[in-house]
């Protein structure tokens, strides 16, 4: 073989191997999403991008502002997580790179948000100055403003707190204003965006929709009772069920607003925190009545089922927030009081419901412990922890 032929044998032989090498290492380094998360780091301004699957904490991503009340939705495909901050800004994360996407700031004061069915749209909820903004998902740009406008009682035009931000099926967005007392709609197939205005109860503070999308409950921080929207059926207006649950009872001081987007239905009945007390409420969801109360630690701020219905987890308001419990939801009975550490602020279950992460924000620290034996089985280091998200809301309605 002549001496050039060979170097240019040898040159191909390598280049080849180095492509094959390269395509390894690349192909390494891929992986899904379904099993990753965000958790926020209030106190810094900074996420945590995890993987439940192996307890493991794999970067974090800062610069996303005042997290001291922030919540978390995914695009369709996982990939990029849209971070509400309380300082109205809106950060896209992408959990692969672990890096900010885009991020924007909509709002003086802002309280959550959705994505639409779709995956379009992300809407976000305004405290200051009100309404609701909708933009684009891919690039954030502004799509449309909804002012949450009515008369005060002073008989002048004003904007209310708009809450309990969900998206809902036919490319709808649901939302409370606290001030004006109603629940809104927007659909977001018409151009402009078509708004229904219902009355509802007094202050509704936090709302819910249940796992079909058919029924939009908002909680009532005026009055006892809760206002339930049927979006099958929105021409029947709001109708407020469980009405006087707490009449002739004294109610506490409530230092921290119960969250009614992860209350619980099982067993065919609904498990409702009581403002106010000391209680999980049993509603049954056929007659929408009162059935039952279950005595607990503190105040309810979550009140949770598992995703196979068998246990109702509750956590519980400041000063008595050291603590969660576990309640059977046939029998009613708490299983287990479990101390994850100083001022438990959020939890949240596996997909399938084999564990459940808790955050210690005071302990600086996120326990997981197994729903089966209810022991703890990892725990994980973090920096003022709050809220914990998993990728699997991607495919869930009012998350």
């Amino acid at each position: 073989m002549k001496p050039l032929f060979a170097l240019m044998i040898l040159t191909l032989a390598t280049l080849v191997s180095g492509c094959q090498s390269m395509g390894m290492t690349e192909q390494a380094a891929l992986r899904g999403t379904g099993d990753l998360g965000l958790v926020i780091e209030r106190a810094t301004g900074s996420v945590l991008v995890i993987d439940h699957s192996e307890h493991d904490i794999l970067g974090r991503v800062t610069g996303l502002g005042d997290l001291s009340h922030a919540s978390v939705v995914y695009s369709r495909d996982a990939r990029y997580g849209y971070v509400f901050g309380r300082d109205g800004g809106l950060t896209k994360v992408d959990l692969l790179t672990q890096a900010i996407d885009k991020r924007i700031i909509q709002s003086g004061n802002s309280i959550g948000g959705a994505i639409s069915q779709d995956g379009e749209y992300v809407a976000v909820s305004n405290y200051e100055p009100g309404g609701v903004n909708v933009f684009d998902s891919d690039t954030l740009e502004l799509v449309a403003e909804i002012p949450a406008e009515y008369t005060n009682a002073e008989g002048q035009p004003a904007q209310s707190k708009t809450v309990g931000l969900v998206d809902a099926p036919g490319n709808r967005f649901v939302f409370s204003l606290f001030d004006a007392n109603e629940i809104w709609t927007v659909d977001m197939l018409t151009n402009p965006p078509e708004v229904s205005r219902f009355e509802a109860g007094k202050a509704p503070y936090d709302a819910l929709i249940t796992p079909d999308g058919r029924y939009y409950i908002a909680g009532l921080f005026g009055e006892d009772g809760l206002s339930m929207l049927d979006l099958w059926q929105p021409g029947q207006g709001v109708t407020t069920i469980l009405p006087g649950y707490g009449k002739g009872e004294k109610r506490l001081p409530v230092y921290k607003m119960p969250h009614l987007e992860g209350w619980a239905i099982a067993d065919d009945k609904a498990f409702v925190p009581s403002v106010g007390h000391h209680q999980v409420l049993v509603a049954d969801m056929e007659s929408r009545e009162l059935v039952g109360r279950i005595p607990v630690h503190g105040q309810p701020v979550f009140v949770m089922a598992s995703p196979d219905n068998r246990q109702i987890w509750v956590s519980f308001a400041h000063p008595r927030n050291d603590v969660i419990q576990v309640i059977d939801s046939q029998s009613h009975e708490i299983l287990r009081t479990m101390e994850p550490g100083k001022s438990v602020l959020h939890m949240e279950f596996t997909p399938r419901g084999e564990e459940i992460w808790v955050s210690a924000r005071d302990s600086n620290r996120v326990t997981v412990y197994s729903t089966r034996t209810l022991e703890k089985v990892a725990t994980l280091e973090a920096k003022s922890p709050s809220g914990i998200f998993f990728t699997n809301r991607a495919h869930s309605l009012g998350l």
